[in-house]
Parts: C-alpha cells; sequence; structure tokens
C-alpha cells in the first residue's frame, strides 16, 4: 500500500461528529430566519474574481483561467466584500451572504484556509446599529444550547490602556519597544519595525484579546485611524475609526465598519497598502478599479460585518479548534 493509500484508509472520516453537523445546519437556519423576518436579501458574488484586496495582511489564492487564445489570472476571494458593495452602490438595499473565503497561509487551532463567511451591510446604519444588530443575532444563535452574560461595548484605545498602559492613538516607538522588552515579548521589535498598525495588532492579540468576552459577546469599537482599513475615520474624532471586532472566549469573530463611502480616499488608501506590499516583497496586487467605480457612483450610508461561522459555530460548542466543527479541514481536504 502506497503512504498516500495508506493515509487515505486512515483520515477519509469527516472531523466532525453527526450532531456538529447537525447544529451547523440550524446555525444556517436560524441566521437565514433571522436576516428574512427583518427584510435583508440573501445575494450570491464571486468566489473568482479579476481583482483581490490590497490588505498586506492577508494572502491569496489565485489560479489561471485558460479560455484559448486568452489566458489570465483570477483570485479565489477573501471577501465577498468588494462585490457586495458594487451591489449596494446599484441600490440593491440591506444585504447578506453566507459563502465560501479563502486564505492562503492560514491554518491552525483557529484558521483554516478555506472558511465560511457572513457577511451583511444595512443601509441607513451605524456603528452603534450594527452592534444592536450583532447582538441580537448572537443571542439567537446562542439560545437553548449555551447561555451568555450580558453583552459588552468597550473602547479599543481604553482597554488597550487598561492592560498595557500604552496609548494606542499616539506612536511612541521607544514607550512600545520597552513594554516589549518587559513583558519578555523579545521578538516584537523585529516583527513590527516602527510600523504602528503592526505593533497594535501585536500588542492586542497578547496582551488584550485573550481578556475579551469570558461568556459574553465582547464588541471593541473605535479602533485606531492607522487600522482604518475599510471604515471611515470618526467625525468627531479623526484619530479614531468607526471600526467594531467582536469577541467570544477571547476568539476573535467579526469585523465590522460604518462603511467608508469616499472614492478618493479608498484609491488613497488602495495605494498606500500597494506600497507596503511593495516594500515587503509581497505578491503584486492591482487595485479593483470597478469598486473605485461604485463609489464614485454611490454608495448609501451603509454599516457591515463580516461573521466568520465556522469560528462561531466552535465556540458555541465550547470546542478547543476550529477542525472539531469543520466536516473536512485542509489536512483531511
Amino acid at each position: 500500500m502506497t503512504d498516500q493509500a495508506e493515509s487515505a484508509a486512515s483520515d477519509w472520516r469527516p472531523s466532525c461528529t453527526p450532531d456538529i453537523l447537525s447544529c451547523r445546519a440550524q446555525m444556517l437556519r436560524q441566521i437565514r430566519e433571522f436576516f428574512w423576518e427583518r427584510g435583508m436579501l440573501e445575494v450570491e458574488t464571486p468566489l473568482l474574481s479579476r481583482t483581490i484586496g490590497t490588505d498586506p495582511q492577508l494572502a491569496f489564492f489565485s489560479t489561471e483561467f485558460e479560455f484559448h487564445p486568452a489566458r489570465q489570472t483570477l483570485y479565489l476571494q477573501t471577501s465577498p466584500e468588494f462585490a457586495m458593495k458594487r451591489l449596494l452602490a446599484a441600490s440593491s438595499g440591506s444585504i447578506y451572504q453566507i459563502c465560501k473565503a479563502f486564505r492562503n497561509g492560514e491554518a491552525g487551532r483557529f484558521h483554516n484556509p478555506e472558511f465560511t463567511l457572513l457577511e451583511w451591510y444595512r443601509v441607513g446604519f451605524r456603528l452603534p446599529d450594527l452592534m444592536d444588530d450583532c447582538e441580537a443575532l448572537i443571542e439567537t444563535l446562542f439560545a437553548g444550547h449555551r447561555p451568555l452574560l450580558a453583552a459588552q461595548r468597550l473602547s479599543y484605545c481604553s482597554l488597550f490602556a487598561e492592560y498595557t498602559g500604552l496609548n494606542a492613538a499616539e506612536f511612541s516607538y521607544a514607550d512600545y519597544c520597552a513594554y516589549a522588552s518587559a513583558e519578555g515579548l523579545s521578538e516584537a521589535a523585529t516583527l513590527c519595525g516602527e510600523d504602528h498598525a503592526i505593533w497594535l495588532d501585536f500588542l492586542f492579540s497578547h496582551q488584550v484579546q485573550p481578556h475579551l468576552g469570558s461568556n459574553r459577546l465582547c464588541m471593541v469599537y473605535g479602533y485606531p485611524a492607522c487600522q482604518s482599513s475599510l471604515a471611515r475615520l470618526n467625525e468627531l474624532n479623526p484619530m479614531i475609526t468607526d471600526r467594531v471586532e467582536l469577541f467570544i472566549d477571547g476568539v476573535e469573530l467579526g469585523n465590522g465598519f460604518f462603511e467608508l463611502a469616499d472614492a478618493e480616499e479608498q484609491n488613497r488608501r488602495f495605494d498606500r497598502e500597494i506600497a507596503v506590499r511593495k516594500q515587503q516583497h509581497l505578491a503584486p496586487v492591482n487595485k479593483d478599479e470597478r469598486l473605485i467605480a461604485a463609489l464614485t457612483a454611490g454608495l448609501p450610508d451603509c454599516s457591515g460585518i463580516a461573521i466568520g461561522i465556522d469560528r462561531l459555530l466552535m465556540v458555541l460548542l465550547e470546542k478547543p479548534s476550529i477542525d472539531d466543527v469543520l466536516s473536512f479541514p485542509i489536512t483531511r481536504a
């Protein structure tokens, strides 16, 4: 018997049990009912597209489309966000989608390179309205499975100061290095350099995130402006953004924004990210000109969020690894 045959004979079975398959099916049904009751439209957008996001922190999968005599590079989407915003600009109204998404270089306790994503956008909603939505959805999904304590809404900068003593909005390389050294995080200076956003991600994930959402939904809002991504700057305080992340038991579940609608600003952010990718010798990408055109045509005021369904199910069922709730994780795919 070949090594491949021996491996197949031992790992052909799914990773999860029939009970977990049933829980996943129930969760998907409840999600659809939740949005149906709120008059939202379920949509589908391409998983395979001509462009991909420019975020330097996301690696992607590419493939070649051959249609003789043409040959073109296409990308498996890391999120349906750009296509969904094109629908919003075309007057779709509030929409949601449950789909597969793909991120290269990600596998482990909380990651699988292919995963299931719930993403939705509510026209006319600002960030507090979106947080209301998230709280109601989580309450619906956890009812009858696992009772949670009352949800929390906490400021990023106040949390960062509480657990690190550092100012998240204003970067001091010396202060950040001194703190990391004192906490035994000697690799931080080498990994983060003088990039404020990378320092924040590193310190937040190590020093703050493990404390968030103990048996409750914790919504962290008001991220520093250097982590603006696709969110608007806050109109009262331009040092922070209208961004929220969801956590339960220290596990990040979702990332949402009061969506940036300014085409020129979005174009500048794409250019900055492309420059960073070049500096870091990452795979080159082209900005999504169709998204820029959609924003130019007019994106309605809206808030949106993406939640990882697999992680959410993992937390709901209190499983130690995402593999425990997937039929066939990458090791068995």
